[in-house]
């Protein structure tokens, strides 16, 4: 396409912008398509040089364009929602790729709803019910500085994006694990934050690399304490002291602690926000404990950012709904449930070393997963090769390139929440079989 052909018109900078947002909008320009230089558009429009400019710059506020220096200025894709969690309902293949926990032991709504729902709420009043609170206050009384204060979400990803649009701009630097949860790399990268990865290892964040991250200049550290999804590790007490000794020297970073499988953790939790730490918060989404639709998360955090938070959860705009409150208050204050619950982390727990014991059995090494519904599997070979294999005897994973942030993840994860009896052996076996032909093939 040439320039002239491209019929961008206006002699302020709002003109400008707006006649190239339209071209986009009517398709006459797509992803990829190259603008013209910025002195080249100045002297078609017989502008200043300094008004095109700003209208390209004000064009990548808004994620319509995208500057690169000597490579000019490109017109953006549209933002997409990324590979997404969950089943998928399509496939004839026994699926051990959806992250999902294992129905049968989460509560059941009807038995919840009979216990009673709180009267109509109106706009104006407390957005939080007060045995929430309570319950909340003492779930994370030993766990957070004593000034801290509490806030619901729409689950740990909202929690995230929240945070990440109260407190920080578009195209801010935030590190997180690599691999990373994708829901979590999806919700930044809409929110247009560019993700640092940091490597970890069998106890979390490595410090070197989290130094590094640093030293890059982020805005944000995301952390998983324990569960990390999708490799399973949790900090160690070791570990998070170390953390919390770099941290310390970096006041002003935003410290996010995602701790989205409190409910089942059987390994402690550590804390890695320092007395100096300025901006931090502590999410406990109850996803896992209690299901995936009640969409709601606790969110500790500063006074500050909780104000912030506040802005966007206020008393006439996007409570969480009380009737989710009443149904999660009760499962949490239900012996039964907390029965359930108990019952699961065991189960989740023997899933787990029975893959592991299986694989291992194979010859194939996995990293001992800690905590969570998912074994992390490395390969050494192709991983989509090895997926594809897998396939032809009957099996969806999950790749482990959806969870990449700047490293290479040459893996598959594996769900382990409803395998059945038998199915982690054979899964073995097969993962063990694809993998020696994958040798013979080379």
């Amino acid at each position: 396409m040439t320039w002239d052909k491209m019929r961008i018109n206006g002699k302020t900078t709002q003109e400008i912008s707006d006649c190239i947002r339209a071209l986009v909008q009517s398709g006459n320009l797509l992803p990829g398509d190259l603008l013209p230089p910025v002195r080249e558009l100045a002297k078609m429009l017989e502008v200043n040089r300094n008004t095109v400019a700003a209208a390209y710059k004000h064009l990548a506020k808004v994620g319509i364009a995208v500057t690169q220096r000597r490579l000019g200025t490109t017109i953006c894709a549209p933002p997409q929602a990324g590979e997404q969690e969950g089943l998928n309902p399509e496939t004839a293949l026994i699926d051990l790729a959806h992250g999902n926990p294992n129905p049968q032991w989460l509560p059941e709504p009807q038995a919840l709803l009979a216990e009673g729902l709180p009267r109509p709420f109106l706009y104006g009043e407390d957005t939080i019910l007060p045995e929430l609170r309570l319950l909340g206050r003492d779930w994370f009384r030993l766990d957070c500085p004593s000034d801290h204060e509490l806030e619901l979400t729409h689950g740990a990803v909202d929690a995230i994006e929240r945070l990440a649009a109260a407190q920080l701009l578009p195209g801010d630097q935030v590190a997180v694990e690599d691999p990373c949860f994708l829901g979590t790399i999806n919700a930044l990268r809409l929110a247009d934050m560019q993700t640092v990865g940091v490597e970890i290892d069998e106890v979390g964040m490595r410090p070197e690399a989290l130094e590094a991250a640093l030293a890059k200049g982020v805005r944000a550290v995301l952390v998983t304490p324990r569960a990390h999804n999708p490799t399973g590790c949790s900090l160690s007490k070791r570990r998070a002291d170390t953390l919390k000794r770099i941290f310390a020297a970096h006041p002003n970073v935003l410290i996010i602690i995602d701790d989205h499988f409190a409910l089942l953790a059987e390994t402690p939790y550590h804390s890695i926000i320092p007395a100096t730490t300025a901006r931090w918060a502590l999410i406990r989404s109850i996803s896992k404990g209690l299901g995936p639709d009640l969409r709601l998360a606790f969110v500790a955090c500063d006074p500050v950012t909780a104000d912030r938070l506040r802005t966007r959860l206020a008393p006439g705009m996007m409570w969480v709904s009380h009737i989710l409150q009443a149904l999660v208050g009760n499962c949490l204050a239900s012996e039964d449930v907390r029965k359930r619950l108990d019952y699961a982390r065991s189960e989740y727990a023997c899933r787990r070393n029975e893959l592991r014991t299986a694989l291992q059995a194979q010859g194939i090494e996995v990293p001992p997963a800690t905590e969570g519904v998912n074994v992390w599997v490395p390969l050494p070979r192709d991983a989509k090769e090895v997926a594809h294999a897998l396939a032809k005897k009957g099996w969806l994973v999950r790749l482990g390139s959806a969870f990449e942030v700047q490293g290479p993840a040459q893996a598959i994860r594996v769900t382990i929440s409803k395998l059945q009896d038998g199915q982690a052996q054979r899964f073995a076996e097969d993962l063990g079989s694809s993998l020696a032909h994958g040798h013979d093939a080379t």
